[in-house]
């Protein structure tokens, strides 16, 4: 008998799927009648194919998702393959609504006047006049706005790796300890990766800042251990002086697929924390290490995942055993809302959270007068730096990618944190 380690909340992917799949249809004979207008006045060779070009492509993207939503659940999982028709699909998808957006507006205004026409004793003909062309014309020009854009984010921007830097300036951090550096990845979901070379680029990018300590914060593979194989040399290259340590995502426990069997389920858990120690990484399961320099030292504490709305079973407390309260202590948790909800509350004074999950949706804008994202109607703290009452939160937007093959506006990367002793 198979397992299905899906809460109902995990099931809904596949449902708004559906949903989004009717829509699609609907969408798809408006856009349609649209394209009718736009070439009505080509030649007849070329208008089929523009129409049935249009109607083979959409139609075959829809019929490939609904073909594999049963494998997402599979031991296979979100694979590339997977991942790129659902990419194609959404991009088609949102090209489709844009278009339609400006070819409502033109309707509408049809509509408008068909209605004073028809009230108007003095009007002859048809009371709702044909649709212009023009409106036809500038509909495919607004679509293309997003369809140039995803497919940027899709062959481009999920490898355009950034480093983000941040200095922390902390009163009782141990003299030894000023200006020391620590590079974090998070969110790698190796499952995802189609470009070893891509890949590398952001591997090369991590060691050439040459941190005394690196930290992972979670999501090494999108559901099994077997998807960080063919990629364990490259990351297990990332040294550090100090040491590298990682900790596990909601991604890392399997709970997205099926498993025939607990057991199977089980073993590729252990198997994945194996793995961390092939890559060097010394895993962190609600437990402390000291990181000593020059006679002094600083806490570093790693918890499982602990995360609102996902797998609760990190414990601060029991990584908390046997610190000093007076301490330096910086923590690695995956999920932001863990420091929401307990971190900065907390009694013990954890100075620093370093944490990943969100990936900024791996889409939106960051400028200097605009950041937004639609992750930030879902986190409070969805990137970069937060800070309350002394204790600071540093959440990475993510090395790697899922569901979505691409990134825009929130780029892949890399950060370094750099602590400084106030004077």
């Amino acid at each position: 008998m198979k397992v299905l380690n899906l809460s109902d909340m995990h099931r809904a992917p596949i449902n708004i799927i559906l949903i989004v799949l009717t829509i699609n249809f609907v969408l798809d004979a408006y856009v349609f009648n649209g394209l009718k207008t736009l070439t009505k006045s080509w030649r007849p060779q070329r208008q089929r194919i523009v129409r049935w070009g249009y109607l083979i492509i959409t139609l075959g993207l829809a019929a490939l998702l609904l073909i594999n939503i049963g494998s997402l659940r599979t031991a296979k999982g979100m694979i590339p393959y997977y991942e790129w028709v659902l990419s194609l699909f959404l991009t088609l998808l949102v090209s489709k609504i844009f278009f339609s957006v400006i070819l409502l507006l033109g309707d509408t205004g049809r509509g408008v006047i068909g209605v004073v026409n028809t009230i108007n004793p003095k009007h002859h003909g048809p009371a709702i006049p044909s649709r212009r062309r023009f409106i036809s014309q500038a509909a495919t020009l607004f679509a293309a706005i997003p369809f140039t854009g995803f497919l940027y984010a899709m062959v481009k921007g999920k490898y355009d790796y950034r480093v983000h830097r941040e200095t922390l300036y902390f009163a009782d951090l141990p003299p030894a300890f000023d200006g020391f550096t620590i590079t974090q990845l998070s969110d790698i979901h190796s499952g995802s990766f189609d470009s070893a070379h891509g890949v590398q680029k952001g591997i090369d990018l991590a060691k050439a800042q040459k941190s005394d300590l690196f930290v992972f914060t979670g999501d090494l593979v999108n559901n099994a251990a077997w998807e960080i194989e063919p990629w364990l040399g490259r990351f297990g290259s990332i040294k550090a002086p100090y040491g590298q340590y990682s900790i596990l995502g909601n991604h890392d426990y399997g709970d997205y697929i099926e498993w025939n069997s607990e057991e199977e389920k089980a073993e590729n858990l252990q198997k994945l924390k194996a793995q961390h120690k092939v890559l060097d990484y010394r895993l962190l399961l609600d437990e402390n290490v000291s990181v000593e320099k020059d006679g002094q030292k600083i806490t570093l504490l790693g918890v499982q995942n602990w995360g609102r709305g996902f797998k609760q079973l990190g414990d601060l407390d029991k990584a908390l055993e046997n610190v000093d309260p007076n301490g330096f202590k910086i923590l690695l948790s995956h999920d932001p809302t863990h420091w929401e909800e307990k971190v900065r509350y907390h009694p013990a004074h954890i100075h620093l959270t370093l944490s990943g999950h969100t990936h900024g949706a791996q889409f939106g804008v960051e400028s200097d007068k605009l950041r937004w994202s639609p992750v930030q109607y879902r986190y409070l703290d969805w990137a970069g730096l937060a800070q309350e009452n002394g204790r600071y939160l540093y959440v990475n937007r993510g090395f790697g990618f899922l569901a979505f093959s691409g990134r825009l506006g929130i780029w892949p990367e890399v950060t370094v944190i750099t602590l400084k002793r106030k004077a």
